[in-house]
Order: structure tokens, then C-alpha cells, then sequence
């Protein structure tokens, strides 16, 4: 067997192969409510095979959504249109999971084929966005955030904790905290986004105060039995990588001895003039190193697209998960094709009966 269609035990929970299907924002929510969209879109995701399918980026409060169209878990209300979501992954074979997040400085922007841009401020729409600074994000999405109280940190510290609640009571099973890609959490502990001069701000470790309090808030009220993720901007390809790499494992290690069970590495996204070395698995490096040096497993994404380099990353203890994200958009039976590529005697069974029955039957060989 391939190292990719290996099993993979985290907690309680048995991945069927080393595949996982990130978050990936539909944008096609109203009140942060799921629909028949979103039903639709994540059955079929699961469907095709992967091993856990992840929920896209899911609001902790109103003002945390990144559009108005955004999911969201600040409301009981939300909690049975994505049920019918778990089940459905669930049924498919998945392990169903549900990022949580709160957008910060990026939030209240316009939908990426609407503009990417911040809603004007006064578009009945929009809200005015939160972070710890009042220091905007720059380029595309230039409003200045109004900077948070201390009563402001604990109210969305206990948004985090209430949407955990509710994404149990949903039926998930793994959880990913948002703290990367320039949004709240990632505000917080970038030096590009955080000035702030109390225990928030400043030294590493006030940097790093809010995304461990909120991790303790969220791992308090998370089952022990189920995975307990975060998505974690460890580089920020500014010019200081080696620094702010150092610094993301040893916040790592301490996310590890407050709980938390898989980090998924990716991108800080904290400035628009990065200068990120797109290519393929280009952060295969990057988190091999937090996973040799945090002592957790690790998931990453970007650039891996063909089988081969998804199966050589696992194999190679670069990373326990793969993120396999636009490509399953285009193909959501990408599992059954890197099965066939890789030469699994099994390949059917990553696929529904009704799949598997006619593609075997008539492939080639």
C-alpha cells in the first residue's frame, strides 16, 4: 500500500488515507446559514474518497465573517443546517470536520469574484472590522479596524468556545481553529498587525497570549476523544523567515502542551507584498521542520496536485496529512485517480458502489 492510501489515527478517530479536503470558502451562505449548496458541495466532496473532509472557514460571531455570505456558528439556529452537512460527509465514508475562525481585519469584505475588496463603509452590508491594532491590512482591503478592548478579546475568546460547543452538538468530529492567513488570530501574533503595547502585543509571548487563550478556552468544552486542530501561518515570506519560523514551532510546542493534536502549517498572510515562492509542495520543508521540531503531527497544503508528490510527502514523514484543495473542485474523485496512478489493487473502494461498480468495470487493464 501507498503511504497516501494509509490509514491514519488521530485520537478516537481513523482517517480512511492521508487524504483531507481543506476549508475552502463557497461564499454562498445568507446569516451565516448553510443551504442546499453547501449540502450538495460537501457530500460530493466526501464522495469522491478523501479521508476527512474539512467545512470551510465558519464564523465565530457576525462581525468575524470575512463576507456577508460566510458560514457561520454564532447562533443555535446554524447548528442543524450543518448536521444534515456532518451527516452527509459521514455517510460518504469522511471524517467530517469544521473549521472555526474570526476574520479580524479582513473581514466585511466583498465576495473574490464581486471585488475581493472591503465593502465601502457605507454599505448597509458591511460592519466595521476588529483586530488588536488599528492598523489596516493595506492594497485591496485598506479599512482601518477599530482595535480591540480587553472586553473585546474575552467576548471572542467565548465566541470561539460557544462555536466549538455547537459544532459538537452538529456531529463533527475534527476540529481546526483559523489561525493563519492574516485574520484574527494571525493578527494577533504578527508584528505586521499587532502594535499594541499590554499583554497583547510586543514580546513573543504577548504576541502569542490570545491564540493559547483561546485555545484552553475552546479545549475546555472540545471532547479529549476527538481531534483538537489549528491552521497556523508559521511563515510570512517577508524577509524575516528564519525568526518568525522559530518563534511559530515554539508557540507550536506550546499549542501541543495546551492540547492541541495536528497543526495544519501554512502562510501567514499578513502583508499583500509577500513574497511567497509559489511551486509545488514549496511548504513541504517548512513543515517537516515544525513537525521534527514541535514534536506534532502536521498537515499542509498549496502546490500539491499530482499523486506522486502527495504520496512522496507522507512517505518521506513530511507531513501526516495532505490538504488537497481547488483540485478535488475541478475533480472530486481525485482520490480514485491518485489510487490508479499509484497502482492500488484496491482503488474501487475509495468510491461510492454505484462509482465503483461502472468505472471498474470498463477501465483499461
Amino acid at each position: 500500500m501507498s503511504a497516501l492510501f494509509s490509514p491514519f489515527k488521530l485520537k478516537d478517530v481513523t482517517l480512511r488515507n492521508r487524504i483531507a479536503i481543506p476549508p475552502m470558502c463557497q461564499y454562498s451562505a445568507v446569516d451565516g446559514l448553510s443551504n442546499d449548496w453547501h449540502q450538495v458541495h460537501y457530500a460530493s466532496m466526501a464522495r469522491g474518497g478523501a479521508g476527512l473532509v474539512i467545512v470551510e472557514a465558519t464564523a465565530v460571531a457576525p462581525e468575524g465573517r470575512i463576507t456577508p455570505a460566510c458560514l457561520g456558528l454564532w447562533d443555535d439556529a446554524q447548528v442543524e443546517g450543518l448536521a444534515r452537512i456532518a451527516r452527509a460527509i459521514k455517510a460518504a465514508g469522511a471524517v467530517p470536520g469544521i473549521q472555526i475562525g474570526h476574520a479580524g481585519r479582513k473581514a466585511s469584505a466583498n465576495k473574490p469574484w464581486e471585488g475581493d475588496d472591503h465593502l465601502a463603509a457605507d454599505n448597509p452590508s458591511g460592519w466595521t472590522p476588529i483586530a488588536p491594532s488599528a492598523v489596516a491590512f493595506g492594497a485591496n482591503l485598506p479599512r482601518v479596524p477599530q482595535a480591540m478592548s480587553l472586553a473585546d478579546i474575552d467576548r471572542v475568546r467565548g465566541n470561539f468556545a460557544a462555536a466549538a460547543r455547537r459544532a459538537r452538538a452538529a456531529g463533527f468530529e475534527w476540529l481546526e481553529l483559523h489561525f493563519a492567513h492574516g485574520y484574527l488570530a494571525q493578527n494577533f501574533f504578527s508584528p505586521h498587525s499587532n502594535r499594541r503595547d499590554d499583554a497583547y502585543g510586543g514580546s513573543f509571548a504577548g504576541r502569542s497570549r490570545f491564540l493559547l487563550e483561546t485555545l484552553a478556552e475552546v479545549r475546555a468544552v472540545w471532547p479529549e476523544n476527538l481531534p483538537l486542530t489549528a491552521r497556523f501561518g508559521v511563515i510570512e515570506y517577508d524577509g524575516n523567515d528564519e525568526a518568525t519560523l522559530a518563534e511559530s514551532i515554539q508557540l507550536t510546542r506550546q499549542f501541543r502542551q495546551g492540547g492541541l493534536d495536528l497543526l495544519n502549517v501554512s502562510v501567514g498572510f499578513s502583508i499583500p507584498d509577500a513574497k511567497i515562492p509559489w511551486g509545488p509542495a514549496f511548504l513541504a520543508p517548512v513543515a517537516e521542520r515544525v513537525r521534527r521540531e514541535a514534536g506534532l503531527p502536521v498537515a499542509s497544503s498549496w502546490g500539491i496536485e499530482n499523486p506522486q508528490t502527495a504520496d512522496r510527502v507522507v512517505a518521506e514523514q513530511q507531513m501526516d496529512l495532505v490538504m488537497i484543495g481547488r483540485v478535488h473542485l475541478a475533480n472530486p474523485h481525485w482520490p480514485y485517480q491518485a489510487a490508479l496512478a499509484l497502482k492500488e489493487d484496491k482503488a474501487a473502494w475509495v468510491l461510492p458502489a454505484p462509482y465503483a461498480h461502472w468505472l471498474n468495470r470498463y477501465r483499461p487493464g
